[in-house]
C-alpha cells in the first residue's frame, strides 16, 4: 500500500475512536454535544493522535491505553480552532470547507462547545506513566504551552515582532500540541528521560515548520483548495515568516527544519518509515 493508502486506513480508524469517546446526544443540553460532534467530526487530517499513535508504536507501545489520550488530544486540538473561528479572533466563516462552529450554532455556543471539548472528562486508567501524560498533556494546552502561544499572536496583531517573539509563538501556539502528543506517544510506550528530550525536539523543529508552512500557504493557495479563507494573516495584520523574511526564506527554513527532524527520528533504533513520511506531508503539504 502506498502512503496516502496507509494514511487514509489510519485516519478512518481515528475517527472511530473518536466517535467512541464522544458524549451521546441526549438531555436538555443536548445542543452542546451536538455542537461538540459537529465541530470534531468536521473532517482534517488527524494529525496529531496519529502523531502520538505511531510514536507510541516507535517505542513498541502495543495496547489501547493511547486511544483516550488521542480522543483528549483532538479536542482539545479541535477546541482550539473552534474559538480560533470566533468573531472575537480570526473571524472566519469557513473551517475545512464548511461553515465554522459559531455560525451554525451562535456565537454563544461556539464559546460553549470548544470548553465543553476542552473540559470534557475522559478517564484513563490510573499509574504512574498517565499522571506523567496527563502532566505534559496540561502544560502544552495551557499558558505555557498553545494558550500562551494564542494569547501572544492575539496581542501582537497590528505590531513588529522580532524572530525571538516569532519563534515563541510558532513554538507554544502550533508546536506544543504536536509536541505532546510524540511525548506522551513515546512515554506510555516506555521511552527514557534522554528519548523524550529527542522526541521533543523532534516534534518542536516540525512544529515550527509546520506553522511557517501555514504561512506560505495563506499567501500563494486558494480559499477553495484550504478550505478557509486565505490572506487571514494580512487582514489581521500579523507579522509571519513570509511578511519578516519572505517566501523563499520561509521556504528554505521550512526545509532545514524539516530534515533535522527527520535526521534525528532516523537515529532511533526502530525504523519506522510511516512515521517519517507523515512528518514529511505535515510540511510538505497544499492545505
Amino acid at each position: 500500500m502506498s502512503f496516502k493508502e496507509i494514511q487514509k486506513e489510519k485516519t478512518a480508524q481515528i475517527e472511530q475512536i473518536l466517535k467512541a469517546y464522544l458524549p451521546r446526544v441526549q438531555g436538555y443540553q443536548e445542543v452542546i454535544m451536538d455542537a461538540m460532534s459537529y465541530s470534531m467530526l468536521a473532517g482534517g487530517k488527524r494529525l496529531r493522535p496519529m502523531l502520538m499513535q505511531e510514536t507510541y508504536r516507535l517505542f513498541g507501545g502495543e495496547g489501547k491505553e493511547i486511544e483516550p489520550f488521542m480522543a483528549a488530544m483532538e479536542m482539545i486540538h479541535t477546541y482550539s480552532l473552534v474559538h480560533d473561528d470566533l468573531p472575537a479572533m480570526d473571524n472566519d466563516e469557513y473551517r475545512r470547507g464548511r461553515k465554522t462552529t459559531h455560525i451554525v450554532y451562535g456565537e454563544a455556543m461556539g464559546i460553549l462547545a470548544g470548553d465543553a471539548l476542552l473540559n470534557y472528562e475522559i478517564a484513563p486508567e490510573k499509574s504512574l506513566l498517565i499522571g506523567k501524560a496527563l502532566k505534559i498533556l496540561a502544560e502544552k494546552a495551557g499558558i505555557y504551552g498553545m494558550i500562551g502561544g494564542q494569547v501572544v499572536d492575539v496581542a501582537s496583531c497590528g505590531v513588529g515582532l522580532d524572530e525571538g517573539m516569532l519563534n515563541f509563538i510558532y513554538e507554544l501556539k502550533t508546536g506544543a500540541l504536536i509536541e505532546s502528543s510524540m511525548m506522551i506517544g513515546a512515554l506510555l510506550a516506555g521511552a527514557e528521560d534522554a528519548e523524550l528530550e529527542k522526541v521533543q525536539k523532534i516534534a518542536s523543529d516540525v512544529g515550527i515548520a509546520f506553522q511557517i508552512q501555514d504561512d506560505i500557504l495563506d499567501v500563494t493557495s486558494t480559499t477553495e483548495l484550504l478550505g478557509k479563507p486565505v490572506h487571514s494573516d494580512e487582514k489581521n495584520e500579523k507579522t509571519t515568516y513570509v511578511t519578516w523574511k519572505g517566501i523563499e526564506k520561509a521556504h528554505e527554513d521550512v526545509e532545514r527544519l524539516t530534515q533535522e527532524a527527520v535526521d534525528l527520528l532516523r537515529k532511533f533504533p526502530a525504523k519506522d518509515d510511516f512515521l517519517e513520511e507523515l512528518l514529511k506531508s505535515l510540511v510538505y503539504r497544499e492545505k
